[in-house]
């Protein structure tokens, strides 16, 4: 998970009203740093970085909510959502990423399903629990050809549900940017106080 930036030229002197609006502004370009994704399905660890991003600028904006516009109240409402969207997603891409690596265990073998397991997790990707792995690798618990039958269909149709999930989180990510979202944003936090 990517870490929050740092927010310049906060001051102790400085009203809350100001520095919240400082906060909120560095969390908005945060936010929109991991924007270049949207259009990336398969970029699960940047979308989720988006969700993530998207939760500090919400949770900044409703910490301030009394010292910040209107507006954003408004705002805490499309975080809110696109925080709803990709952690729907996330959820799916962890599952399908589960169910590939129970599959996959009982074709490539316990130790070179670890093995891969293991790549991914250095690269960033999903962080499953050691115990979790060891009980979908556990070869004692191989499932019948029944039960492998269901998984398999499970994990398509849980391929499917992602894309309409994606296809979802997509049509409103670009439905806020018609609307300009960030420009309304950066308006509302600049109508009571100017910020240098």
């Amino acid at each position: 998970m990517a870490k929050a930036k740092p927010v310049a030229r906060l001051s102790a002197l400085a009203s809350t009203a100001h520095n919240a609006r400082l906060m909120a502004r560095a969390r908005l370009s945060d936010m929109y740093e991991w924007s270049e994704f949207v259009d990336k399905p398969y970029c699960v660890h940047e979308l989720h970085n988006l969700r993530i991003a998207a939760k500090r600028l919400r949770y900044t904006l409703e910490i301030f909510a009394d010292a910040l516009p209107p507006f954003s109240a408004d705002a805490i409402e499309v975080l809110t959502r696109i925080q709803d969207e990709l952690g729907v997603l996330h959820d799916s891409d962890v599952l399908i990423a589960l169910l590939r690596l129970c599959l996959g265990s009982y074709d490539a073998g316990y130790n070179d399903a670890l093995r891969n397991m293991k790549l991914r997790q250095g690269k960033g990707r999903f962080q499953v629990p050691p115990d979790l792995v060891a009980v979908l690798l556990d070869p004692a618990a191989r499932p019948s050809a029944d039960e492998r039958y269901g998984l398999e269909r499970l994990l398509q149709e849980q391929q499917v549900t992602r894309e309409i999930q994606y296809a979802a989180f997509r049509q409103y990510w670009y439905a806020l940017q018609a609307r300009d979202f960030r420009r309304q944003l950066l308006n509302a936090l600049d109508t009571s106080g100017t910020i240098d």
